[in-house]
């Protein structure tokens, strides 16, 4: 859960926002106007988000959903149909025994 805040509305309530961090978790979005600038989140969550992007997460999700894509252009709706029918019959068969 995020919550939004202006920058100029919290600056006394810093600590708090810092314990609710730390404490519960809690992230907030700072604002400047209506325009969200900085994310204040737990050190922990920061350093799996720099681990992730160290490894090439988002590249990695975009390689893969291209792999995924390429696989599966041939596929057709009666070749999907026909596929899960033979796994239902296949299933029940088995179920049977």
């Amino acid at each position: 859960m995020e919550r939004v805040i202006g920058v100029t509305g919290r600056r006394r309530r810093l600590e708090a926002v810092f314990d609710e961090v730390v404490k519960d978790g809690v992230r907030y979005v700072l604002a400047r106007g209506s325009r969200p600038e900085v994310a204040i989140i737990p050190y922990e969550q920061f350093l799996r988000y720099q681990a992730l992007d160290r490894q090439g997460g988002p590249d990695r999700v975009g390689r893969e959903l291209a792999r995924l894509a390429a696989d599966h252009a041939t596929l057709t709706d009666e070749g999907v149909a026909a596929d899960v029918a033979a796994a239902i019959k296949e299933a029940r068969a088995e179920r049977a025994r």
